[in-house]
């Protein structure tokens, strides 16, 4: 029992070390929507902007995040910044503040909330020395991931293949384990269950940021609600992309060794 409560001690600790740039990020959220001037020079938007360049530069400046993963980090907000300019312009979301900083009425700040994901995976995987067993081949996870992106730009013209895609992951998944260390010993877990818990958090961050009032679904524009279970789903899928990016700078090695393995995840 000592060593349970230890270890899942020391495993919050460094789950919140790696959501150092998301934490940062919804902490600035936070305290804008309470505390930010409504006749600020600068809007928040454009400030909270600045604020996520300062935080990515102090990541790479103290070495808490390498060159390479700043490359990948910058992939995903090219990709989520491009996701964000078409779903704005059918209606899935608004930003509902004026800003500077913009483009085709997308604030620039909303990419790096797709740069807290990869930072927190880039991070997480070296925290808990991830390592892999039966993970399916780069080429497949990419063209997986790249019909599931696809996906979130087609289904509002033609059928959504959505749950035809959760099917397929779990299919490529299925046999595969995430191996991690936390401070005395190899755990595992399937891939499956840790995709699905990390977009259960992103939903959690996803209620507080639209709290805030940084973005809005059609239903929270009067007044706020939490925002829909049937969400989880899509940050499921936007997880695999996620994932598969970051294979692009760390490779997933398999692991060597069962030694100290806990047979439950």
């Amino acid at each position: 029992m000592a060593r349970f409560i230890s270890e899942f001690w020391w495993f919050g600790l460094k789950q919140a070390w790696a959501c150092l740039f998301g934490g940062l990020l919804l902490l600035g959220i936070l305290l804008t929507t309470f505390w930010y001037p409504a006749d600020a020079w600068l809007a928040r938007y454009d400030f909270l902007f600045l604020y996520a360049l300062a935080i990515q530069a102090g990541l790479l400046i103290f070495k808490l995040e390498t060159w390479e993963e700043a490359k990948v980090i910058l992939l995903f907000h090219m990709v989520g910044t491009v996701m964000e300019l078409f779903k704005t312009h059918v209606g899935s979301w608004s930003y509902p503040e004026e800003n500077l900083v913009r483009i085709m009425g997308v604030p620039l700040f909303s990419g790096f909330m797709y740069s807290a994901v990869g930072s927190y995976l880039a991070r997480v995987w070296r925290e808990f020395d991830f390592r892999f067993d039966h993970h399916p081949p780069i080429w497949v996870t990419s063209l997986m991931g790249g019909a599931i992106y696809l996906n979130f730009f087609t289904h509002h013209y033609v059928i959504d293949m959505r749950y035809f895609l959760f099917v397929a992951v779990a299919v490529m998944y299925r046999r595969s384990w995430i191996y991690f260390s936390v401070m005395q010993g190899r755990y595992r877990m399937p891939i499956l269950l840790a995709l699905f818990l990390g977009a259960f958090f992103i939903w959690i961050a996803e209620n507080i940021a639209t709290f805030g009032g940084i973005w809005l679904y059609p239903n929270q524009t009067q007044s706020w609600h939490m925002v829909p279970l049937s969400k989880l789903g899509s940050w499921f899928l936007l997880m695999i992309i996620s994932g598969v990016l970051l294979t692009f700078v760390q490779k997933p090695l398999p692991e060597k060794s069962s030694k100290n393995l806990s047979e439950k995840p």
